[in-house]
């Protein structure tokens, strides 16, 4: 034990013999008999050093090992050899390490029942793994590498009770020799890419509790047999390719049932919901016709019938008794009639959905008594009469869609009361009357749709936290653009088209920093038209009065004899001129010298009228010789002081040009640092954080090259990218002029970083913010992917600002965000998605405050309609182009699939993107 704590890595664990000679106290590690030890549990501890390993297998006594959630690349070859003799181990536990290449066989180990291996990055074939382990009860391999067919042995015992090999790269059949193993209560094959079809013989599994088939290429029927598992209580086949109907009964023991994204036809069983065990259902993205079934059992929690081809009414007396009823989505389908009032009793209503219908009537005021609602969505009807005024007392409303209806009256002034509302969206209604001023008490807002209706009046102060759009358009309202919308700080949309609004377009249009789309067309605006970055896409057609910015004019040189006249007297000012300027840049560039050289010098006094940031720490990051050679931290400094160099503001950071001595130029970016979600305790872990990513090496990442600390802000060094942003590439100017070509080149590299940062060996870099606005250009087909150093020193749990502030910019954000709130290797997947999605349309990622991946996802239901979703002035230019752009689409829609489970890692993207060629 001696020895072991020394290996051991004592700081983590806080094994010291000297303090503590009995070892059965020491942390993580378990006793039985008095002295002999029995189990390790040092999961969590931070361990890269595999070698003490092998010293643990001298403890003979040994029944138990969890060496999870640490950072082990290797297992030694020791420990399978020593270890494997110690026949009273039953427990290993190596999940979510950082183990990789091809998998090493478990010799021996003849009493372990329980491995888990998840969560690494192993590869190869396990198919002999399991007939070692004759008593093995539980295998986990899940999130891995490995590939080939499911091993049809499983143990010679036939032990084996759970197997779970989720998220690998399985291909081939579910072989029919599994059903020998009669032990099993747990089978998970989810996310991988087995093909055919379910066996008929696991009906012979008479103690199977769960079986999960999501996510695969599985096709054909739904077995009817499983009906007579009688344990059976969670079957999800989802996201396959399985057809026919559903089989009458299969929910007579299973609780829970997934079959969505298929291709099931016929109708819904009349009994599929009337079992009282039965808690969830979804049987959505199918083609299931026919109507809901009025049996419903009471004891329902979530019930997800949406995007199918029902018809009917909403069967009404049953909600009355769903007293456990939590999610409830009809959505998308052909459902007619009212909105059953009954609805209102289901108080535990968390998410109701009844979008894309042909509902009629008017808004049960009964809804108003879901007190746990969170999420509304009744657009896309023919609802009618006045919005309730009841609808004002869901105080846990997050998200409030009635657009698309022909709903009258006017908007309730009390719905300020919705203070935890982030999405209002009542366009395409009748509503009428003004806009009540007790909306800019609405603190949460962050969208606002209220185009297409007949409101009037002028335009009040507005709830300052709005940032994905606040649309206006195509209603009556008049008089002059108010002031008060300068304070929409965060807007990036905004759309006052077709009013009768007049007077001239404000100046403080042009400094509203997150601002990428401006409509004001057809009004009755006049006067000039600000000057606009080129990263704004403005609209004022159909404003008959204004006049365009006039372009800067050319300057002119004064008459032949009047200049020789007065020669002499500029040539002295310039020179005195000169002389000032060299005097007064030498004196301040040796001030910045001593300031920075000084850096602990706490004495040190800076005129207040200096311009230039107090220096308190700064770092080289890089080994190139040559940025080392030239970064001159004074000059940077001296850049970022002065705001014409200014090239890029983002919501998190601003970048500046920066010329230095030799003339080579660099990116200087300034991080807040006086923002709290930038604190991270100290200088010191900023360094440590900072120096991982300086070793990072991969052309299509932007990597820091060095950093300087001021009071105030950070600044991280940068290879100047001279293309500027994806985004202004491609929505600017220059988009018409880019090619099929220089798209693919720029996805391929994009997706080559990703791959890189997600493979990263010590552990993954996930991005908190990946968007066409920080992927850099160095030419028209080399991308850099930027921002790689938000998730690692931002602190999400400081930020006082709205979701996308910490969890990407909208229209890029994965929709599980809003309610995990945590970064993760399928959330960038799907920010990537919507980039492909940019290249390939030609489209920003909001489109008129509409989000450009769900437009996708609404029209690629039909395969013939994948053409029109193209840029057609790039498709057009050959078929080949076209067919490649498709097969790229087809991936852009795998990345930004709804369940996270289902998107494909960046690995495989890469190679899909690369096999499109």
């Amino acid at each position: 034990m001696i020895k072991l704590s020394k290996l051991f890595n004592s700081s983590a664990a806080g094994w010291d013999v000297t303090k503590q000679p009995n070892p059965c106290l020491w942390n993580g590690v378990n006793c039985s008999g008095g002295s002999l030890i029995t189990r390790l549990s040092l999961s969590g501890f931070g361990l890269s050093d595999s070698k003490f390993l092998s010293v643990v297998c001298n403890i003979s006594s040994l029944q138990s090992l969890d060496v999870s959630k640490n950072q082990f690349s290797s297992i030694p070859h020791e420990f399978i050899t020593d270890c494997g003799r110690i026949g009273g181990l039953k427990l290993l536990n190596f999940s979510k390490n950082l183990l990789h290449d091809s998998f090493v066989g478990f010799d021996g180990f003849v009493g372990l029942e329980f491995l888990d291996l998840s969560d690494n990055r192993l590869s190869g074939n396990i198919s002999l793994l399991l007939d070692k382990l004759v008593n093995l009860k539980s295998l986990n391999v899940s999130r891995n590498n490995f590939e080939g067919h499911i091993p049809s042995n499983l143990g010679k015992s036939k032990a084996l009770e759970q197997l779970v090999l989720s998220v690998n790269h399985f291909s081939g059949e579910i072989p029919e020799q599994i059903a020998d193993y009669g032990n099993l209560t747990l089978i998970d094959f989810s996310v991988n890419e087995l093909s055919g079809s379910v066996p008929h013989r696991i009906v012979e599994l008479a103690k199977l509790e769960v079986l999960i088939l999501s996510a695969n290429m599985l096709h054909g029927g739904i077995p009817a047999n499983l009906s007579s598992i009688s344990t059976l209580s969670r079957f999800a086949a989802n996201q396959n390719n399985f057809t026919g109907s559903i089989p009458s009964g299969l929910t007579r023991y299973v609780k829970n049932l997934d079959l969505s994204y298929n291709e099931l036809t016929g109708f819904i069983p009349e009994d599929l919901f009337s079992y009282a065990n039965l808690k969830t259902v979804d049987l959505s993205y199918n083609s299931l016709q026919g109507k809901i079934p009025k049996k419903i059992s009471r004891g329902l929690v979530r019930l997800r019938l949406g995007s199918n081809l029902l018809v009917g009414e909403i069967p009404l007396a049953n909600f009355a008794t769903l007293d456990e009823l939590t999610y409830l989505e009809l959505d998308s389908n052909s459902l007619t009639g009212m909105i059953p009032p009954e609805l209102g009793d289901c108080q535990n209503l968390t998410l109701l959905n009844l979008a894309q219908n042909k509902l009629n009537g008017s808004l049960p005021a009964e809804l108003g008594n879901l007190s746990s609602l969170q999420v509304m969505k009744l657009q896309h009807n023919n609802l009618s009469g006045d919005i309730p005024v009841e609808l004002s007392q869901l105080s846990k409303l997050s998200q409030l869609n009635i657009s698309w209806n022909s709903l009258t009256g006017s908007i309730p002034r009390s719905f300020s009361n919705l203070q935890g509302l982030t999405n209002l969206n009542l366009r395409h209604n009748y509503l009428s009357g003004p806009i009540p001023d007790s909306i800019r008490n609405m603190n949460s807002l962050i969208e606002l749709q209220l185009g297409e209706n007949q409101l009037s009046g002028r335009i009040p102060f507005l709830p300052v936290k709005l940032q994905i759009a606040l649309n206006l358009s195509s209603n009556l309202f008049e008089g002059s653009i108010p002031d008060s919308l300068s304070s929409l700080t965060g807007l990036e949309v905004l759309d006052l088209s077709n009013n009768k609004l007049s007077g001239q377009i404000p100046e403080f249009f042009i400094q509203m920093p997150t601002l990428t789309q401006l409509i004001l067309s057809n009004n009755q605006l006049s006067g000039i038209v600000p000057k606009f970055s080129s990263h704004v896409s403005v609209n004022i057609s159909g404003n008959l009065n204004l006049i365009p910015a006039p372009a800067p004019a050319p300057a002119t040189s004064p008459p032949l004899a009047k200049r020789n006249k007065s020669v002499a007297v500029p040539i002295v000012i310039a020179l005195a001129a000169a002389v000032l300027a060299v005097g007064g840049v030498t004196i301040i560039a040796l001030l910045i010298s001593r300031r920075f050289y000084r850096v602990n010098d706490e004495q040190l006094q800076v005129g207040e009228d200096l311009p230039f940031p107090q220096v308190i720490q700064g770092n080289l990051l890089t080994a190139n010789g040559i940025h080392k050679s030239n970064i001159s931290f004074p000059k940077a400094m001296e850049a970022v002081a002065d705001p014409l160099n200014i090239v890029l503001k983002t919501r998190m950071s601003i970048y500046y040009k920066a010329i230095m001595p030799s003339g080579m130029i660099y990116f200087i970016k300034k991080l807040n640092w006086s923002d709290k979600i930038f604190q991270l305790g100290s200088h010191d872990k900023f360094d440590q954080e900072l120096e991982v990513l300086g070793k990072l090496s991969n052309s299509n990442v932007m990597t820091p090259l060095a950093y300087v600390l001021t009071a105030d802000s950070a600044y991280l060094f940068y290879e100047y990218a001279s293309k500027g942003t994806l985004f202004d590439v491609l929505h600017g100017s220059v988009g018409n002029a880019l090619d099929w070509a220089s798209r693919y080149s720029i996805a391929v590299g994009i997706a080559q970083g990703l791959a890189f940062l997600h493979g990263w060996t010590s552990s993954p870099i996930l991005l908190l913010d990946l968007s066409s606005r920080n992927i850099m250009l160095k030419s028209l087909k080399e991308p850099q992917v930027g921002d790689i150093e938000l998730c690692k020193v931002i602190d999400p749990s400081k930020s006082t600002g709205s979701l996308s502030m910490v969890a990407g910019s909208v229209g890029y954000i994965p929709p599980e965000y809003a309610y995990t709130m945590r970064v993760t290797m399928a959330g960038n997947v799907y920010s990537f998605g919507v980039v492909l999605l940019e290249l390939l349309t030609g489209k920003p990622a909001v489109c008129e405050g509409t989000e450009l991946a769900k437009l996708v996802l609404r029209n690629s239901a039909q395969r013939d309609k994948w053409d029109h979703i193209l840029d057609f002035t790039v498709s057009r230019t050959s078929l080949v182009v076209r067919n490649q752009m498709l097969a790229v689409l087809k991936v852009a829609i795998a990345c930004v699939n709804v369940s996270p489970e289902a998107r494909p890692k960046m690995k495989s993207v890469l190679r899909m993107l690369l096999n499109a060629r």
